[in-house]
C-alpha cells in the first residue's frame, strides 16, 4: 500500500466519522469590511452567531462562498456566506445543494427584511422573494420557492422617498444593533429546532 493510498482511507474514514451533509444553512449579506455591521448583512450576521455557538470559524472557501461544517444535534450541515454579493446569492447555494443532493426543503435561507422591526422574526416554510435580491437570486436558479427561510427585521425606510439602497447598506444605530444581538441569537435557536424537524416549534415560539 502506497503513503497516497493511506492519506486516501484516512481521508475518507475521517469524512464517515463526520457523517453526510443533511442541511445547507446560509446567511445572506455582502462580503468586504466596509459592508460589516450593515442591515443587509443581517444574515451574514446571525450565521456568524451560530458559527460561534457551535465552536467552528467560517474560512473555508467553497461553493462561491465562506463555509464551515457542523453538527446540529445529530445532524451535520453546512454553514454558508455566499461572496457572490447579495444579488448572486443563488449561485452559491446551488453549488452547495448540487454538490450534497441536497432538497431545498434541508436548505434554511437567513435574510433581512425592511418590513419587520428591528429585532423581530419571521420563519417561513416557503414563499416569494418579496423584493429582496438575494431571495430572487436563489428561486430563480434553483428554481424552487419552497425552502424554509428565516426573515430577520431591520426597520423600515424613514419615509417612502428615501433610497432603499443606501438604507440597507447603511450601519444600525446602537439600541438596533443590540436587538439585533438579540434577535440573532433567538434565530439561531429556531435553526437548532428547525434542522430537527421542529419548524412549527420554532414558528409559535419566535415568529413576531
Amino acid at each position: 500500500m502506497s503513503i497516497f493510498d493511506v492519506f486516501d482511507r484516512i481521508s475518507a474514514n475521517s469524512t464517515a466519522a463526520r457523517g453526510k451533509i443533511e442541511y445547507v444553512i446560509v446567511g445572506l449579506g455582502n462580503p468586504g469590511l466596509e459592508y460589516e455591521g450593515s442591515r443587509h448583512n443581517a444574515g451574514f450576521f446571525t450565521i456568524d452567531t451560530l458559527a460561534e455557538q457551535l465552536g467552528v470559524k467560517i474560512d473555508r472557501l467553497r461553493f462561491k462562498g465562506k463555509t464551515a461544517e457542523a453538527s446540529i444535534g445529530d445532524k451535520r450541515c453546512l454553514l454558508l456566506k455566499p461572496t457572490t454579493y447579495m444579488n448572486n446569492s443563488g449561485e452559491a447555494v446551488v453549488q452547495a445543494l448540487e454538490f450534497y443532493k441536497i432538497d431545498a426543503e434541508n436548505l434554511i435561507v437567513i435574510y433581512d427584511d425592511i418590513s419587520l422591526d428591528p429585532g423581530r422574526l419571521r420563519i417561513r416554510r416557503k414563499g416569494s422573494h418579496g423584493g429582496h435580491n438575494g431571495i430572487r437570486s436563489i428561486i430563480e436558479l434553483t428554481g424552487r420557492d419552497d425552502f424554509p427561510r428565516i426573515k430577520m427585521g431591520v426597520g423600515k425606510k424613514p419615509h417612502p422617498d428615501y433610497d432603499l439602497a443606501k438604507w440597507v447598506l447603511g450601519k444600525f444605530g446602537k439600541e438596533d444593533a443590540a436587538k439585533l444581538k438579540e434577535a440573532a441569537e433567538n434565530a439561531c435557536e429556531c435553526i437548532k429546532l428547525m434542522v430537527q424537524g421542529k419548524t412549527d416549534e420554532a414558528m409559535n415560539k419566535y415568529n413576531s
